[in-house]
């Protein structure tokens, strides 16, 4: 991990698109964040957006804004996520679930700077730093005629992949301990460590759910238990 925030900071001072990949909870937001802050565009916004978070046919006026008459509701202009973003960084979280149509429209922005509000004919220009993320292999996705093979070229100018949690045993000790120091504090209890076989069963897990699993263990662990160090039983599994 210590090599992929080596490489994360070099990259943060540029100006490259960025395409953060890895199983879902290996903390690609969190990088993004980090990037952002490490970079010249630190003092502007950092907006993020889950593309499957949002109705399909919805996604294409979040990005970039409606103009008043648009469409039935759009009873006046409605900034877009790129102007929400402008001088800063925009987050394009789950970038596979983009649909064809509006993958050719982000393809356009990134290559030109310009994009068009729904209902608009007036061009709106950009200045933001893109980064996107994925837990899905695109390069399959483009196989299967599902991702745009010229948009996946130009998001990932400069890919990085976190690794999952099963390939980073050592540093599970670590996390454990930071999580035990922001949950006792959020829950108000005192809890200073573990017991040995505590840790030794939070190593032999698979954890498929990686980092965001193992804070949600570990928070119910320490809101469960009624002593100073967290024992094995207390684990869900």
């Amino acid at each position: 991990i210590m090599q992929v925030i080596d490489i994360a900071k070099k990259v943060a001072a540029t100006e490259n698109t960025i395409l953060l990949s890895g199983e879902t909870g290996t903390g690609k937001e969190v990088f993004a964040h980090a990037i952002h802050y490490e970079s010249q565009r630190k003092g502007k916004p950092f907006v993020a957006f889950n593309c499957s978070a949002i109705a399909k046919d919805l996604l294409e006026s979040e990005l970039f804004g409606y103009a008043a008459g648009a469409f039935t509701s759009a009873v006046k202009d409605k900034r877009g996520l790129l102007e929400e973003a402008q001088g800063g960084t925009l987050f394009l979280d789950e970038i596979g679930e983009l649909n064809p149509e509006l993958q050719a429209k982000l393809l356009r922005t990134l290559e030109s700077g310009e994009y068009y509000r729904v209902g608009d004919s007036k061009i709106h220009n950009t200045d933001v730093r893109f980064i996107a993320a994925t837990n899905r292999d695109l390069k399959k996705e483009i196989e299967t005629g599902h991702f745009r093979s010229d948009l996946f070229y130009r998001l990932s100018v400069f890919e990085i992949t976190l690794p999952a949690l099963r390939e980073r045993k050592e540093d599970i000790a670590i996390l454990t301990s930071y999580f035990i120091q922001r949950a006792s504090a959020k829950n108000n209890k005192r809890i200073e460590g573990y017991e040995d076989q505590f840790l030794t069963l939070l190593e032999q897990h698979r954890w498929k759910g990686n980092i965001r699993e193992l804070k949600n263990v570990i928070e119910r662990c320490v809101i469960l238990s009624d002593e100073t160090k967290l024992k094995a039983n207390l684990l869900p599994y």
